[in-house]
């Protein structure tokens, strides 16, 4: 951390590394202030002198001296306590010493201050795993989302596996079937049907899917290779990130006609996907892409639709204006679509093709 910075001076430092490919968090960190301090100071475009300045912060009155801080990192030095955690630490030293040195987050606390608080037996450390990479479509065909759900079978216990490809922008089911059993060639199956349906063959796509086995095998890796695919793949254990997936799925298993006593046969059970697939395109309004079909959207035809709409409010407030408050409902296209938006850096989308 540096000296108090003048404002606009920092300012100036955090633009000048950011332009050279800096993150904006340890850019503040480096000099000083948090990533709310410079939106604060930032905000309409510019640097605000009439925010509060950054001052000094005292030291508290009840913080530990430099001896008791010592005294706390050579009890955890012992060799009896050098293989604990300090909840553990705290509790021996008052039944075994009758000794107080600290609460166990301030033994946490001095530990990390001084660089000890480091992983220790044979248990693997948790694991940070960075976001996964935002992903901007602004047209059709250039970011699907796939994953596979069970549905019940004719006994419980037994289910069939359904794979779905859901295009993001427009929320069409590009490609689907249910199967007896979930594997990597089954995956690549529907893939390589989807991809000649939507006739995307060697052209720029990306296929996101969650951390499932069969979507991460190496003859799924080596297809997606071949047609010049590129994958991304979810968090472990973390279902927001492929949401258009989990979205649609709970779509399916909530339709009224979902026969939820389970399907009598792997026929039965692709009889009713074709038509829920079919529903779902051609009949659905979409709420996420203003009340159109995924179809219409995935056509271009959402604009038009949308157009009329909004001059169909229009005549109306225009008829009776005591009727309407405000403004008339959004009919705006929705232009981009984003699979785990991230603040920063701003991602360039893919423009809907001519």
């Amino acid at each position: 951390m540096i000296g108090t910075p003048d404002r606009q001076q920092a300012v100036t430092l955090i633009d000048a590394a950011r332009a050279a490919g800096a993150r904006l968090s340890p850019a503040c960190a480096i000099i000083g202030i948090t990533i709310r301090t410079h939106q604060r100071w930032t905000r309409e475009g510019g640097v605000r002198e009439d925010q509060r300045p950054l001052v000094e912060r005292p030291v508290p009155a009840n913080a530990l001296s430099t001896e008791e801080a010592e005294a706390i990192l050579a009890v955890c030095h012992q060799p009896a306590y050098a293989s604990l955690p300090p909840d553990q630490i705290v509790v021996r030293l008052l039944d075994e010493e009758a000794l107080y040195l600290g609460s166990v987050s301030t033994f946490y606390r001095v530990l990390r201050r001084h660089g000890e608080l480091n992983h220790r037996g044979r248990a693997k450390a948790p694991k940070r795993y960075a976001r996964p990479t935002t992903y901007h479509a602004s047209r059709p065909n250039a970011v699907w989302s796939w994953d596979c759900t069970w549905l019940p079978g004719p006994v419980k216990g037994t289910y069939y596996y359904l794979i779905l490809i859901i295009d993001i922008y427009s929320r069409k089911v590009v490609g689907w079937e249910v199967y007896l059993a979930e594997s990597a060639d089954n995956a690549c199956s529907v893939l390589e049907r989807a991809v000649l349906a939507e006739q995307v063959v060697l052209q720029p796509l990306v296929l996101h899917a969650d951390n499932g086995s069969s979507f991460k095998a190496a003859t799924l890796l080596e297809k997606l290779r071949d047609l010049h695919i590129e994958s991304s793949f979810s968090r472990p254990r973390v279902s927001n990130d492929n949401p258009y997936s989990e979205a649609l799925f709970r779509t399916c298993k909530y339709v009224p006609d979902y026969p939820v006593n389970g399907f009598a046969t792997l026929s039965v059970a692709r009889q009713w996907v074709h038509g829920f697939v079919q529903w779902y395109n051609q009949v659905h309004r979409h709420s996420g892409i203003r009340f159109v079909t995924p179809t219409e959207r995935h056509d271009g035809k959402d604009a038009a639709i949308l157009a009329r709409r909004h001059v169909l409010n229009e005549a109306a407030r225009c008829r009776n204006p005591s009727r309407w408050s405000g403004q008339i409902r959004n009919w705006t296209p929705i232009e981009s679509v984003a699979l785990n938006p991230a603040l920063e850096p701003e991602i360039t989308p893919l423009k809907r093709a001519a």
